[in-house]
């Protein structure tokens, strides 16, 4: 069994920031302790300055595996991810063809065995007509059944008031949401398009507002309050959206949100420069939603962070408004945006660690990762906190090639990567291609 021993870090977990030694043995953190004595036959890392979090689980990711591989897929996106201290990922259904019977999950779970480089899970894609699929998922094997109510294409999107009901009546394991009124959508592209002719990236958050966002999410609460569901509400964007949620530890919630790294950095403001490159669903919205949802963090109003990452091709980003597609690459430094917000004095690296690991376990009771504790997985992150991490074109790893950031210097730097006790990223490259990650197991 292979050994190894991280000396002299600052180890961020449950709320501390203490200084031990770690060592890890096979998969599994075998001591934590304030100083371990090294062994002759086991590796031995000094990282004194560096902070050693758990790694962040990631729930909301588009790896765009089956079907859409020219824009990514799962080796290359957990590739990707893995270097941003990223170590397990629970992905969307919306590839082709959509992942809606338990057949294609399966299918799914066998590539990600195969291929990924990070832990996995895979979510069901609610339909208006797949009930049969939802009620066959097992809350121990599946992380969840993804509803969209009000934004997606093909088969996907679900708006019949008694297809929402039944899902949220019947389905056996979590349903995540995705939240904007179709129908205020529609009234807000009317009222914009009598008074132009062409749409740009200015009128994204017009189309997609808050009133959009408010009445779709409060619809979703509605049911999961009338049926006793448990419901994770993906990625707020607004302030009125706020009030819908409960302040307070995520222990025993049934009803939780989240919020994604970009719609905590960047705002209405910087459609002037960034176009095109920001577009995603719901939309980037004023600055006052962007501080309201950095400050739902403290209160505990927001409970995860989560990434939405959604590559698309550069050619595809630089078409008009209207073609261009929603979505962004973000795997790879959802934690430096992070702690850019640490380093400012926005959130401290505790709170990081709840909201991206802590949080993430509890909500979907996933088994023995998302803690520094002895006996649970090595899914671990190294990070500088003072080493300074420009984004450049060389240093993209996504497919797809590009990131909003480009030309952005993070202050920290992702250093050492273990996932499952295997050291996948040392700071400048892949040490193991091979796959070492597991499907994610449940305790609900």
């Amino acid at each position: 069994m292979t050994s190894t021993l991280i000396k002299n870090a600052l180890i961020v977990n449950e709320g501390e920031i203490t200084e031990a030694d770690l060592r890890i043995e096979g998969e599994r953190i075998a001591s934590v302790a304030p100083s371990l004595n090294a062994r002759d036959s086991e590796t031995v890392i000094d990282v004194e300055g560096c902070l050693l979090m758990p790694g962040m689980i990631d729930d909301q990711v588009h790896f765009r595996e089956p079907g859409l591989t020219y824009k990514g897929d799962i080796y290359s996106e957990s590739r990707a991810a893995v270097a941003g201290g990223i170590t397990s990922y629970m992905e969307m259904p919306n590839v082709s063809p959509a992942t809606t019977t338990i057949e294609a999950l399966e299918d799914k779970f066998a590539i990600a065995a195969d291929r990924s480089l990070a832990n996995y899970s895979f979510y069901l894609g609610a339909t208006e007509d797949n009930l049969e699929q939802i009620k066959r998922l097992d809350k121990n094997q599946h992380c969840g059944v993804k509803v969209f109510m009000g934004a997606s294409t093909g088969d996907l999107l679900v708006e019949h008031p008694e297809a929402l009901d039944a899902i949220f009546r019947d389905s056996p394991a979590l349903i995540v949401s995705h939240c904007e009124s179709g129908p205020v959508m529609l009234e807000n592209h009317k009222r914009v398009l009598r008074d132009k002719d062409v749409l740009t990236i200015h009128d994204h958050p017009v189309l997609r507002d808050a009133t959009a966002c408010y009445a779709s999410s409060e619809y979703a609460v509605r049911l999961a309050k009338q049926h006793g569901s448990q419901l994770h509400v993906l990625h707020i964007t607004t302030a009125q959206e706020l009030d819908l949620f409960t302040a307070g530890p995520i222990e025993g919630k049934a009803i939780t949100a989240e919020a994604c790294v970009h719609h905590l950095w960047f705002s209405q403001e910087d459609y002037a420069e960034k176009g095109n490159f920001i577009k995603c669903n719901p939309a980037i919205k004023r600055k006052d939603d962007r501080d309201a949802l950095l400050a739902a963090l403290h209160t505990g109003k927001i409970d995860i962070v989560a990434t939405d990452h959604a590559p698309h091709t550069l050619e595809e980003k630089e078409q008009p408004y209207r073609q261009s597609p929603a979505g962004l690459p973000l795997v790879q430094h959802a934690l430096p945006t992070l702690m850019d917000h640490v380093h400012h004095g926005r959130l401290s690296a505790a709170q990081v660690v709840e909201k991206t690991a802590h949080n993430p376990a509890i909500r979907y009771g996933v088994k023995e990762r998302g803690y520094i504790r002895e006996g649970y997985y090595a899914d671990l992150v190294l990070i500088d906190p003072s080493a300074p991490s420009p984004v450049t074109e060389e240093s993209i790893r996504y497919k797809c090639g590009w990131s909003p950031f480009t030309g952005h210097t993070f202050t920290s730097r992702i250093c050492s990567t273990w996932v499952n006790g295997t050291l996948v990223f040392d700071g400048e490259n892949l040490r193991d291609e091979r796959s070492h990650a597991m499907r994610l197991a449940f305790n609900r």
